[in-house]
């Protein structure tokens, strides 16, 4: 046994374009339905598809012995920063163009970079920092701050991205003791929970009516996101297929002039540039480890 993933680039390209092409189709579909649901409604009827689908993989592929709840309290607090990420990144992408929060979202791992220390014990090295500075230009670049107030669009975007960072953190943990099936399992049945609280809390909880398809597409592409990008980690190491993620930026800029006519703005390209060359950074000298596969 090694522990090295099987390199196999090419596969784990492929499936890396399915990441891509999830994340893509699940920002389109969270904008089409933000229009009639809240963000809380999103994430419970969205949550509420996702445990229907994974509670069907999980039994029709024998995994449910797998399911565990060794460690509440981690599964607890990640699934409060996911669910409060994800909440905030819904709002996101109906405030501010779609490039702009898929570049903010690119420096969640620069985050993880800074919290891993004091949560995972690992190194903050002369490397690390020297991304995340270059990362920081970058997030400076695409939320263009001026004398004034910076947009609240901006502002949910990049806390999102730090939520989403503390997610990965909190997922590493999880992994070394639980599978992936139990983790998705955990996500799910705790986001719809979390998701119907919220928004059953004025008393009323919207139906997604016409809307199904969108809100079942948003369901759908989350899991099939995350199950591509393991899949893809798991055939090759993480500095032969991260990259190609990184092709989300221009694909979603495309669709938003294409779909909104948002404008390709020069500085949000330039600074999701800089944010993906730190990335590349700190990629590129990271010893690869083995991915749990679902």
């Amino acid at each position: 046994m090694t522990d090295q993933p099987p390199h196999r680039p090419l596969a784990g390209a492929l499936w890396m374009l399915g990441a891509v092409a999830s994340f893509s189709a699940m920002a389109i579909a969270g904008r089409e339905v933000g229009a009639a649901l809240d963000t809380f409604e999103i994430m419970f009827w969205r949550s509420l598809v996702g445990l229907a689908l994974i509670a069907a993989f999980a039994g029709a592929s024998g995994r449910w012995r797998t399911v565990g709840l060794q460690r509440p309290h981690l599964h607890l607090m990640r699934n409060i920063a996911h669910f409060t990420g994800q909440n905030l990144w819904f709002w996101a992408i109906t405030a501010i163009p779609l490039a702009q929060v898929f570049a903010l979202e690119f420096s969640s791992p620069l985050w993880v970079i800074l919290i891993a220390p004091l949560a995972l014990g690992e190194p903050l090295t002369r490397r690390r920092l020297g991304a995340v500075s270059l990362g920081f230009l970058g997030i400076l670049l695409v939320a263009r701050p001026d004398a004034g107030a910076i947009e609240p669009g901006i502002l949910a975007a990049l806390a999102a991205a730090v939520c989403f960072a503390t997610t990965a953190v909190f997922t590493k943990r999880l992994t070394r003791h639980e599978s992936v099936v139990s983790v998705l399992v955990w996500l799910t049945a705790l986001q719809t929970v979390f998701g119907f609280a919220c928004a059953g809390f004025d008393g009323d909880i919207a139906a997604p009516g016409v809307h199904w398809p969108g809100v079942a597409l948003i369901g759908f592409c989350g899991l099939a996101a995350h199950g591509c990008l393991t899949r893809a980690l798991s055939l090759a190491p993480a500095g032969a297929v991260m990259p190609v993620d990184f092709l989300r930026l221009p694909v979603i800029a495309a669709l938003g002039w294409l779909l909104y006519a948002e404008p390709l703005a020069a500085a949000t390209l330039a600074g999701g540039a800089l944010i993906l060359v730190a990335n590349w950074i700190n990629l590129r000298r990271a010893r690869p480890r083995r991915v749990p596969v679902l």
